[in-house]
């Protein structure tokens, strides 16, 4: 019976450490009141499907994102995109950090130069990867925008929990575009 608690508690600690996402939910400043940045995007709108071309049946390239000018003491940009549907937990496709805060769109298909600089995404690498839920789901993908009254000093490939942890207590402002893929 002691084996199989123990092998039923390994289970637990190995689930748990592979499950992705962020670590901490990035906040604002002390004393400081987070603001709303708009987040639009030429390929979909809020809730409405992906295009095949920037999933993983398609270029697995990412859309354009275009958002509101942030606040002005705005140092630097941060985007995610995340699936929160993803069966083992929340899981990242992409992130992009230390974007200059007079930068106030991605191109589609491309990732913002330098000096931002691109995090480690779920799958283990260091770009975009689209939408892939499992054949026959259907998830949402956030677009999410992070205003900081910093420059994220993280080094490149940094994954989504150092990035989070890194942003909170400097979240001036946030905005998120949700949009729909399925197989």
């Amino acid at each position: 019976m002691c084996k199989l608690h123990l092998i039923s508690a390994l289970f637990v600690v190995v689930f748990a450490c592979h499950c992705h996402g962020g670590g901490v939910e990035p906040s604002a400043p002390p004393g400081v009141t987070m603001e709303s940045i708009t987040v639009t995007s030429q390929q979909f709108s809020e809730n409405g499907p992906i295009a095949v071309d920037y999933s993983c049946d398609g270029k697995d390239t990412i859309p354009s994102l275009a958002w509101s000018s942030p606040p002005a003491a705005t140092k630097s940009i941060t985007v995610v995109v995340d699936d929160p549907d993803a069966p083992g937990g929340t899981f990242t496709h992409f992130i992009a950090y230390a974007i200059p805060p007079d930068i106030h769109e991605l191109k589609a298909g491309a990732d913002p130069g330098p000096p931002a600089r691109i995090g480690k995404n779920d799958f283990g690498a260091v770009r975009y990867n689209g939408p892939c839920p499992p054949h026959g789901e259907e998830h949402r993908y956030r677009f999410q925008v992070y205003a900081l009254d910093v420059a994220l000093g993280i080094p490149e490939a940094a994954g989504r929990s150092d990035v989070d942890s890194a942003m909170s207590g400097h979240v001036l402002a946030k905005g998120v575009l949700t949009g729909v893929f399925g197989h």
